[in-house]
């Protein structure tokens, strides 16, 4: 139902906590002033402005009780110099209301007066510093002027202002606070995704005791996948230089027992297992990447890539890179799993197509070949380890044991991206797609 309000919401979490925060403080002061302007600037100017009745009525009566107009009008002068009041004769009645838009108070008090004399031709308010009011009476027109502050409380804004002095004081106070409290959580994250994209940083616990126990619980679970990186890496490392040897003596028997089909078929299994060893370290290693992230041109990357590609004799071409910029990255890596898409590209299409695009937080390495493709229903299970696809994408034409898309994808989640794998429009091949963060 109300979808629509979240695209105007902010999106982080300090934006989040100060929309918490401001929105109550924004709607108390709202509601305390609409009430203020209701009770005290109606209430008590409506009872100020009925104090003013008796001294009013006073004139009215002694003018109209005159038996002349210059009689009645000089004792009616004398009186109200007595009371405060300033009492003119005028050659015709002003008629008519005048107060300024926002003047709330000048409402209640020409209603006020109005409701209680009908000799009130006009109430001039646009001084806000005086109040002037135009009668008739049997000798003619006259006007009754005095300070505006007998019938308005004086300085009426004051509370307002004070309020919102008040209001922005603890605001700043609780924006500082919030900001304390927010920034474990932001440390916490920020070590959270330096830890996704493969580099690990320095992060101390810190905060309220919920953000002190997710961030141990960060600290073990990263502390225990290093442990299981690093005794993958040991593990795959040791049995695969402890059956070197013994692959080593299995060539040498076999070299020395002469040519012969049967030779020939066992020295392929001995090759075989010898690529398998390799390509098992090799997978054992994307989770130890070589190296500390640096910052390294990604257009240069596949350059390079490229330009080694066409030293060994492949038809790999360079389409250009969109767009210019650094990324932080452990280069080797990123050379490799682009290495593995490039080889994969000319061992199953004799043409393949790189090109780069920069983006404002990530990179985009796209390879296209004109092989036969991958099917889409095969596309998740081509990135698995071990995983040999038949028919489209026969693993028997190249040297592979099926670990080169789940090496690049490793590379990639390492680096906060992934390996897309698509159709290409332009070579009607297998489409790659590596996407990296920045």
């Amino acid at each position: 139902m109300f979808d629509w309000l979240k695209h105007f919401l902010p999106k982080g979490l300090y934006g989040r906590a100060a929309l918490i925060l401001i929105l109550p403080i924004l709607t108390i002061q709202l509601v305390v002033s609409v009430l203020f302007v209701q009770r005290y600037f109606t209430d008590v100017t409506q009872q100020m402005s009925r104090n003013m009745m008796p001294e009013l009525r006073m004139i009215e009566t002694e003018l109209r009780g005159a038996a002349s107009a210059e009689a009645g009008f000089a004792a009616a002068a004398s009186r109200a110099s007595g009371l405060g009041l300033v009492l003119t004769r005028q050659a015709e009645a002003q008629t008519g209301d005048g107060r300024a838009f926002y003047d709330f108070s000048g409402r209640v008090v020409i209603r006020t007066l109005r409701e209680a004399f009908e000799s009130l031709k006009g109430v001039d308010l646009s001084d806000l510093r005086t109040v002037r009011l135009s009668f008739e009476s049997p000798h003619g027109p006259y006007q009754l002027q005095f300070s505006r502050n007998r019938v308005t409380a004086r300085n009426p804004h004051q509370l307002l202002v004070y309020m919102l002095a008040t209001g922005a004081l603890m605001t700043l106070v609780a924006f500082v606070f919030l900001r304390n409290q927010l920034r474990p959580i932001r440390r916490l994250a920020a070590a959270a995704e330096a830890f996704g994209k493969g580099r690990t940083v320095p992060y101390r616990i810190a905060g309220a005791s919920e953000v002190r126990a997710a961030g141990a619980a960060f600290l073990d679970m990263r502390a225990r996948i290093e442990r299981q990186m690093e005794q993958r890496t040991q593990m795959l490392s040791g049995v695969s230089h402890d059956l070197r040897t013994p692959l080593t003596r299995l060539k040498l028997g076999l070299a020395m027992l002469g040519d012969g089909e049967e030779v020939e078929a066992l020295e392929r299994d001995v090759e075989d297992m010898r690529r398998m060893l390799d390509g098992f370290l090799a997978f054992a290693r994307t989770d130890a990447l070589e190296g500390d992230a640096e910052e390294v041109d990604p257009a240069e990357i596949a350059r390079r890539a490229v330009d080694d590609a066409h030293r060994m004799g492949r038809h790999v071409i360079f389409q250009g890179a969109a767009g210019e910029g650094v990324a932080l990255w452990r280069a080797g890596a990123v050379r490799r799993a682009l290495d593995n898409l490039i080889s994969n590209a000319v061992t199953y299409g004799g043409i393949a197509e790189v090109s780069v695009a920069i983006l404002e937080r990530s990179v985009r390495f796209t390879v296209e070949d004109d092989g036969p493709g991958i099917p889409e229903d095969k596309r998740e299970e081509a990135l698995k380890p071990f995983v040999r696809l038949v028919p489209g994408r026969n693993q028997d034409q190249g040297s592979g044991v099926g670990l080169g898309l789940a090496i690049t994808a490793d590379i990639a989640r390492s680096h906060g991206g992934s390996l897309r794998l698509g159709e290409s429009e332009r070579l009607g091949g297998l489409k790659a797609e590596l996407i990296l963060a920045r």
